[in-house]
């Protein structure tokens, strides 16, 4: 962008306040550069001590100050902030959505066609740095304006663009995904406890193996199949683990689980 950048939240959540943290923290913006709003006062509070950056007294305020604004309040409330907003939005705004569900045409509709608009789709690993986001660009986006927003989400984690059509199955994988994940780190460690193993623990030996195995698949691109076979020996212990999942159907479970959330994804959009 031309001008300096300047990002606003409309919304200081802990997603708006993580996304916040990690752009300052990465050099993109300096605090002076980051402003938010939110009508929950404790948000707001929250929101400028962690992040050092200042908040506003209005949603008005911050589309005064930002030229990138950034949409981070509960779908159901997206309506009223884009009437709230409409007469305050310039050519010179990039709209970058993270309201789950909530499609490109609707902003197009509430605002403008030719609104610049960017709808993403993060996921809580961002918290930590470690965020999962896909990314779709409305039809008034610029190729400049889906450079800036891969930067900027690049600095919480990874970040790929992708059709708005894929979306809702990113939400059903990597936005719902780390319940999966939750729930298969706490049924490894439940195995462990059964078989001996303190809580605390099991939970941390479980954790940090799918912590490490996920760092395999992303740093060696080695196929997840492939790396599975590197574990399994023959007639060893592995492959009695494996013969286990696949009678309880662990894959397919896992299939139809991203799939359930994907439907469920576009039945909320297009409500």
């Amino acid at each position: 962008m031309a001008a300096k950048l300047t990002i606003g939240f409309l919304g200081a959540g802990k997603m708006g306040t993580a996304l916040a943290k990690g752009f300052i923290s990465a050099g993109l913006v300096k605090a002076d550069q980051v402003r938010a709003f939110d009508p929950v006062p404790e948000a707001g509070t929250a929101f400028a001590k962690e992040t050092r950056a200042k908040t506003a007294k209005s949603n008005i305020e911050i589309a005064k100050f930002a030229n990138v604004l950034i949409v981070a309040v509960k779908p159901g409330n997206v309506p009223e902030l884009l009437a709230e907003i409409r007469d305050a939005i310039t050519p010179g705004h990039l709209i970058i959505s993270i309201a789950a569900g909530v499609p490109i045409s609707k902003f197009e509709a509430g605002l403008s066609e030719k609104t610049r608009i960017i709808r993403v789709m993060p996921n809580t690993p961002a918290l930590l740095g470690e965020s999962a986001t896909a990314y779709a660009l409305g039809k008034s986006a610029t190729s400049a304006d889906g450079e800036l927003c891969k930067k900027l989400f690049s600095a919480v984690g990874l970040a790929f663009q992708l059709k708005e059509a894929l979306l809702d199955s990113v939400t059903g994988l990597s936005g719902s995904g780390p319940a999966y994940v939750y729930m298969i780190i706490e049924a490894l460690s439940d195995g462990g406890v059964a078989s001996g193993l303190p809580r605390d623990i099991s939970t941390k030996l479980a954790a940090q193996t799918v912590l490490g195995s996920a760092k395999m698949v992303l740093e060696t691109g080695i196929h997840p199949g492939a790396l599975k076979d590197m574990v399994t020996s023959p007639g060893g212990t592995t492959i009695e683990g494996l013969h286990e999942l696949e009678k309880g159907k662990l894959r397919a479970t896992l299939i139809n689980a991203v799939r359930a959330a994907s439907d469920k994804s576009k039945k909320l959009g297009q409500g």
